[in-house]
């Protein structure tokens, strides 16, 4: 079979699941994967015989994508900030929104960062640790610690950080249970900030594949990662500290107003779809 084949088959065999220029896109990918051809090359060598076990990668690929599977959790890789980072069924698949997460606190920091070089972070519910792996590339001097309940999700975490070659102080901890050590100068988290109620609304290629510790509040609050975040920046919060939280949009004035009097200056900031996705804030000496 030759390459340009093999795509009309495979865009013909997905095509319940995913409209042309998806599954053009996709073929796109995993050509790039398995037979190292970038989409210029894969245009240039439609002609290309592929041999049995080539075209077998393909067909274990499709019966995977037919069931619903995200093609991050088939190449058990995807891309984040331009860069490689692994995946599997223990973690969230990274969303473009946590990449406007981390743009957010990068230009904060940048901006009102704490006044020493080698600041302390930390992020809670850190899933396959892209957050502290990207700040720690940002801020190479910051002493950066990530925690989360889940050991496997850890696993991925510190497999990505070694890939990336940084140095992350990870943590196995039930965070609503347990205490913080410590003061750090940057507190950042995306927890699980989906209610139960909502779960009707969230995909079932999403619910069924992705694990629903990391998307689903353990209780019947939506809130309540936010609440103890809360209460802990009064402690374990610089007194020039700073804080970022990705959040669900339809509490934005609810999750603000639970920093109001915790931080000097707290800010509700849209994503890019003009949902209120963010709260970042300040906290002073005075606070």
């Amino acid at each position: 079979m030759t390459l340009e084949k093999l795509k009309t088959y495979f865009i013909n065999e997905i095509s319940g699941q995913y409209s042309e220029a998806e599954s053009k896109i996709l073929f796109e990918i995993f050509a790039e994967k398995y037979f190292e051809l970038n989409t210029i090359q894969q245009r240039a060598q439609k002609q290309l015989k592929l041999s049995a076990p080539q075209t077998a990668l393909f067909e274990r690929a499709i019966s995977e994508l037919k069931t619903g599977k995200p093609y991050q959790q088939i190449l058990s890789e995807t891309e984040f900030f331009g860069l490689k980072f692994f995946v599997d069924e223990n973690v969230l698949i990274p969303r473009p929104e946590t990449e406007e997460l981390l743009e957010l606190a990068i230009e904060k920091i940048k901006k009102f960062g704490a006044k020493r070089a080698n600041f302390s972070v930390l992020d809670i519910g850190t899933g396959s640790g892209i957050i502290p792996i990207m700040l720690k590339k940002h801020f190479p001097e910051a002493e950066i610690s990530a925690l989360d309940f889940s050991k496997n999700a850890l696993k991925i975490a510190r497999k990505n950080a070694d890939f990336h070659n940084v140095e992350i102080n990870f943590m196995h901890q039930n965070y609503l249970e347990e205490n913080l050590t410590g003061v750090f100068d940057v507190i950042i988290s995306n927890p699980p900030y989906i209610g139960i109620e909502e779960e009707n609304e969230i995909a079932a290629s999403v619910k069924e594949f992705e694990p629903t510790i990391a998307l689903f509040s353990p209780t019947s609050n939506a809130l309540v990662f936010y609440e103890k975040i809360a209460k802990d920046c009064r402690e374990f919060l610089s007194g020039d500290g700073l804080v970022f939280l990705e959040i669900n949009q339809k509490f934005g004035k609810k999750t603000s107003e639970l920093f109001a009097d915790v931080l000097s200056e707290v800010e509700l900031v849209k994503d890019i779809s003009g949902h209120e996705r963010f709260v970042w804030g300040m906290k002073t000496v005075e606070s």
